[in-house]
């Protein structure tokens, strides 16, 4: 089919939504099995596309915070071998301390802040695809759930059919 598990769950929601009713059974209608059981089986075969999403977006928030850490390594050491070149003079290696200290700071603060938007958005990507999944998922049970009721109540209509005979 090619479509997303949110818009399989429009179909399947459609599908039911605009079902013929039964008579004598308000919340009961009539829906094609195979129809659905083919949008279940795509939303099923779905999930772990969207869940391998999820491992490569928190796979690339590992990577962009590692990134950031050797970048303010990097400026840390390179801030490091400057204040060692300017250790000539005492004056110059007060500026010089004072100089790496607030790279670092800096260094510091940037990391930190990549490291909590990549987290943010790590953990909103996840927090949606979990919604996604659970949502479909309590979908699917509400859809089973109504389909056995659909199908409890046609058996039980079949059986209470009186014998013209009698």
């Amino acid at each position: 089919m090619g479509n997303s598990v949110q818009e399989l769950l429009e179909m399947l929601y459609t599908m039911v939504t605009e079902a013929w009713g039964l008579p004598l059974g308000a919340e009961k209608c009539v829906i094609e099995r195979d129809k659905v059981l083919d949008i279940i089986d795509e939303i099923k075969a779905q999930f772990p596309q969207e869940l391998a999403e999820a491992k490569r977006l928190v796979s690339a928030r590992d990577e962009f915070i590692s990134s950031a850490k050797r970048e303010a390594e990097a400026m840390r050491k390179s801030a490091e071998e400057r204040a060692r070149y300017m250790v000539n003079e005492q004056e110059i290696v007060k500026n010089a301390k004072i100089k790496s200290n607030e790279i670092i700071s800096a260094a510091e603060r940037k990391s930190a802040e990549l490291k909590r938007v990549a987290n943010e958005y790590a953990e909103d990507t996840l927090k949606r695809t979990e919604e996604a999944i659970t949502e479909a998922l309590e979908e699917v049970k509400q859809s089973r759930s109504r389909f056995r009721s659909i199908t409890g109540a046609v058996n039980r209509q079949s059986q209470i059919v009186p014998d013209i005979d009698e």
